[in-house]
């Protein structure tokens, strides 16, 4: 397959770098346009008082392959802390319990974490193994899943109010940034059975050891610049136009693209091709002195599904009458409801606990994680409290959740009665993910639209997977691979550039993303995946299975809030 052209890739989150990547990669001229002044979308940090602060906690498993092999590309591995097996402390006022997984093969390795989970009764434990035995023989695949609320699906399998909130909350509310028994039955099935009752190493744990400005944004920069991909910051996309005269008429295969940015001077560094005035050249001014205009042989739209909508050029998406394709499209898209995440921040005079994260019960702590050797705090503790699906919390003033929340706190950590709060502050994501409810995955698009050209990104597409890290970086594989096959059918293909050094580790595009055939008929959706598998597996981007595995948990943060 020969390489694109000139691609724009509009946004600067883990899709829209993971895309811009593999297509720099592949010998196509990028240009990756970002309104916000820093890479890494909604995986960021800022500075306060002097230590660098996460907008929300964002944790990954050894079943996040494509995270991992991002990670890997960027050269950040040793910069994320990841467990040897799944170990997490689970406290409540009256004590802490221990899920330890054990070598045992998948799904017999939590069995034993399972059987001394005291929160729960024998007859209660016992139910749980009966429903996830039941969860295992689920194919997410059915469309009928899709439409059903977990909790009903769980109720009507013996699991009782308590059981669901003492033990099936801790993985799928965090995992899908929804209440529990609101949840997508699909996704949540997707869940459990790749991250739980798959390979016993799928839910080890892995946390950043450094702050995700660095892990995401600084390290892509540096590495899109090697590649020599041109990164414009600050640089807002106001409009997508398809340029008429392609060699099909308008708009039909090996179209042309005018990506309009805001502003005179829209974005940092020199424009790619020069500028000039009224559009004289490929990226001059736009003409009526709007902003820069740069033109494209391929645009990714890697942004929010409401800014699709409003970016994608009218008729060239799927749910249009002048497209003639069907699937969702920007109508469609607009209904995909968000849900918000909080965080709350709390630096102590002094070490409270030893615990790198731990999940609660019976408390409105969600999950707790200390912060403070990434925040740079060279005394006290600092600790941050992460809640998903924070619908109760998104609107409470600080000084409101400092009241709730640290007497919460010495519940849990005992050790919080001696010290003394240094800190403490609230940052809030409102419209972290998705809001994985029943009917949102008929919402999602593919990649591919109707203008074989333009491709969509983001955690929000149909990846098969909730919206996490993982899938945002999974979304960004498929656009790359959709943009590539559409630019070769509409003859936009060229030589490839010279390739460019990056440093050792292999392309982006080799990370392995096993899958399977979706049934006839069926929504496809993939198989669990191993996260011990390879990373030098054959380029998957170009196979016929580049899209599969779920990212069981993306961290009691998601995505947003954190993706």
């Amino acid at each position: 397959m020969s390489a694109p052209g000139k691609v724009v890739v509009v946004g600067g989150g883990l899709a829209g770098i993971t895309a811009a990547i593999a297509l720099s990669e592949a010998g196509a001229d990028v240009t990756l346009a970002d309104a916000k002044p820093r890479l890494g979308g909604a995986t960021s940090s800022f500075s306060r008082g002097g230590l660098m602060v996460d907008n929300g906690q964002h944790v990954f498993l050894r079943c996040c392959v494509a995270y991992r092999g991002l990670l890997a590309r960027l050269g950040m591995t040793g910069a994320v802390a990841l467990q040897d097996r799944f170990d997490v402390a689970v406290l409540a006022p009256e004590g802490r319990v221990r899920l330890r997984r054990t070598a045992l093969p998948g799904p017999l390795h939590l069995g034993k974490a399972l059987l001394g989970y005291g929160f729960l009764s024998r007859a209660q434990r016992l139910s749980v193994a009966r429903a996830a035995l039941a969860m295992a023989a689920l194919n997410p695949a059915r469309e009928e899943l899709d439409r059903q609320r977990l909790g009903d699906w769980l109720a009507a399998r013996g699991q009782d109010e308590q059981t669901r909130r003492l033990l099936w909350d801790l993985f799928t509310v965090s995992a899908l940034n929804t209440a529990g028994d609101d949840a997508n039955l699909a996704l949540a099935a997707t869940v459990v059975k790749t991250g739980l009752l798959g390979a016993r190493d799928a839910a080890d744990i892995g946390v950043p050891s450094i702050p995700l400005g660095q892990l995401h944004g600084q390290a892509a920069g540096a590495l899109l610049t090697r590649l020599g991909a041109q990164v414009r910051l600050s640089a807002k996309v106001a409009a997508v136009d398809v340029l008429p005269g392609g060699p099909d008429g308008p708009g039909g295969p090996g179209a042309r693209f005018r990506v309009r940015l805001a502003g005179r001077r829209a974005g940092a560094g020199p424009w790619p091709d020069g500028a000039g005035p009224d559009g004289a050249g490929p990226d001059g001014a736009g003409p009526d002195g709007a902003g820069p205009v740069i033109e494209a042989d391929g645009v990714v739209l890697a942004v929010p599904p409401a800014v699709a909508a409003r970016r994608a050029p009218a008729g060239r998406v799927p749910g249009s009458r002048e497209s003639g394709s069907t699937g969702p499209g920007p109508a469609q898209w607009r209904e995909l409801a968000t849900s918000p995440i909080v965080n709350v921040h709390v630096i102590y005079d002094r070490r409270v606990t030893r615990l790198p994260f731990a999940a609660a019960v019976k408390s409105p702590v969600q999950w707790v994680f200390d912060r403070t050797g990434p925040s740079g705090l060279r005394s006290g503790q600092y600790l941050a409290v992460s809640l998903s699906a924070a619908d109760d919390y998104v609107d409470v003033p600080a000084s409101a959740l400092r009241e709730q929340f640290l007497p919460a706190m010495a519940d849990l950590f005992p050790a919080v009665r001696d010290a003394r709060v240094t800190d403490f502050f609230v940052t809030r994501e409102r419209r972290a993910t998705l809001r994985q409810v029943p009917g949102c995955e008929r919402l999602r698009p593919k990649a591919a639209t109707a203008q074989p050209e333009l491709v969509l990104a983001g955690a929000w597409t149909d990846t098969g997977w909730p919206d996490t890290m993982e899938g945002a970086v999974r979304s960004g594989l498929n656009a790359a691979r959709a943009l590539r096959q559409g630019m070769a059918r509409g003859g936009m293909g060229g030589p490839a550039r010279p390739a460019v050094s990056a440093g050792p580790a292999r392309s982006l595009a080799a990370v392995p993303l096993a899958g399977r055939r979706r049934d006839p008929g069926k929504t496809r959706r993939p198989g669990p995946v191993n996260g011990s598998a390879p990373v030098n597996a054959p380029d998957p981007l170009y196979g016929p299975d580049a899209v599969s595995g779920p990212d069981a948990v993306n961290g009691p943060a998601g995505t947003g809030a954190t993706a």
